[in-house]
């Protein structure tokens, strides 16, 4: 099954909450800023981590964003100021 590289970015109200939601999103990616991460994900994959994290969030207040951005070889990324290294591509292992 093709794997996409997905930026995951959230907006959690509660600290409790957000504690749960970075650990969780954690288990599918690598954080690249506090509340954005790079995730390499089969559809599956994408939704097992929707599941988990719709047990987590109050939809009435917290929001997570998706966004495909597509094969993880072919994505280009650049930066401004201190760069950080991405995660390598492929499945994360846990």
């Amino acid at each position: 099954m093709a794997r996409h590289r997905y930026l995951v970015a959230y907006d959690i109200s509660d600290p409790v909450r957000l504690r749960r939601v970075a650990k969780t999103v954690e288990d599918y990616g690598e954080r690249i800023q506090y509340s954005v991460f790079l995730c390499d994900l089969s559809r599956a994959d994408l939704a097992e981590l929707q599941w988990r994290l719709n047990r987590v969030i109050t939809t009435s207040a917290d929001h997570v964003l998706f966004v495909d951005l597509g094969i993880p070889s072919q994505v280009t990324f650049e930066f401004l100021g201190h760069r950080r290294p991405l995660p390598p591509t492929g499945a994360r292992v846990v």
